[in-house]
């Protein structure tokens, strides 16, 4: 029996730490206005996880919440703003940054919400208008 890999995270000043464990259910880009807007840049790093595989360590009273839509809980660390986490309950997974988990290697699959894109990023991977029909989305592709 394999033990799952563990990655430690942390925000900003390190007041809410967390683990990871397994192996993220995707990794990829987005270009959303909300994602682009929350993280200040233009675009989004997102690892997916599934809920009972992220593990708020240390710190969990030092974490804010803020629902803009349904869709996302997107949730930071209020002692020095740091972002951690996005939860999305309709498709039961969790957006760990892909910059908090440094031992992860980042390989990103997929671009979605490629419509709202303000820096076109030519890598020759898939680009959804919005989200994979899996995801709920409209499974439209993009040409880059």
């Amino acid at each position: 029996m394999n033990n799952p890999r563990i990655y430690q995270g942390q925000c900003f000043c390190g007041a809410v730490q967390f683990s990871v464990s397994g192996e993220p259910a995707a990794m990829g880009f987005c270009h959303c206005q909300s994602c682009r807007h929350w993280s200040a840049g233009p675009v989004n790093a997102f690892t997916l996880w599934p809920p009972a595989a992220v593990t708020v360590t240390r710190g969990a009273e030092h974490i804010g919440r803020f629902n803009k839509t349904p869709q996302s809980t997107r949730q930071w660390c209020t002692q020095c703003g740091g972002h951690l986490f996005t939860d999305h309950p309709g498709m039961s997974l969790i957006d760990v940054y892909a910059a908090l988990i440094p031992q992860l290697q980042f390989m990103p699959a997929v671009h979605v919400h490629y419509q709202e894109r303000v820096l076109p990023i030519k890598d020759g991977l898939p680009k959804w208008k919005d989200l994979p029909a899996e995801m709920g989305g409209s499974g439209v592709s993009l040409e880059e």
